[in-house]
């Protein structure tokens, strides 16, 4: 193994440590896809409701770490921090990201667990079509 030389030390000056797969980490909320659990979008964090695979996911990994979007307001995020405490999981808001991302919420197993999905579907509405129409026309039923 060699030492560092001059011009590896002015580098990490100028620009920083090095980085392995900076874009990964800054997508997952400061971890790698491999140590994802599970993860949701911040549309899926904005919805009402707790998905239950988180909550499964939780109850099946206890030593996580829940790593939560910071640019997300407070009471979206509560409802997963409380979930969170009621299964001991540390959560952690990540707010120093440079650049913008689509995930809400990441579930962090601190090591390499590689799920080969860690998205979860997106909840369907149960029977949206009878709740749009007019109220007119439920009456006659049509």
């Amino acid at each position: 193994m060699s030492g560092k030389d001059v011009n590896d030390y002015l580098e990490e000056g100028i620009y920083g440590k090095k980085e392995t797969r900076p874009d990964e980490k800054r997508r997952f909320l400061g971890t790698y896809r491999e140590r994802v659990i599970i993860a949701l979008t911040k549309k899926q964090v904005l919805e009402k409701g707790i998905y239950p695979e988180v909550e499964e996911a939780m109850k099946a990994h206890p030593g996580a770490t829940l790593l939560i979007n910071g640019k997300l307001a407070y009471a979206t995020l509560s409802p997963y921090t409380k979930l969170a405490s009621r299964y001991s999981i540390h959560a952690r808001r990540v707010s120093n990201m440079d650049r913008k991302t689509d995930i809400g919420l990441v579930l962090d197993a601190g090591r390499a667990v590689e799920h080969k999905e860690i998205f979860v579907e997106k909840k369907e509405p149960e029977d949206s079509t009878e709740s749009q129409k007019p109220w007119w026309k439920k009456l006659l039923g049509i």
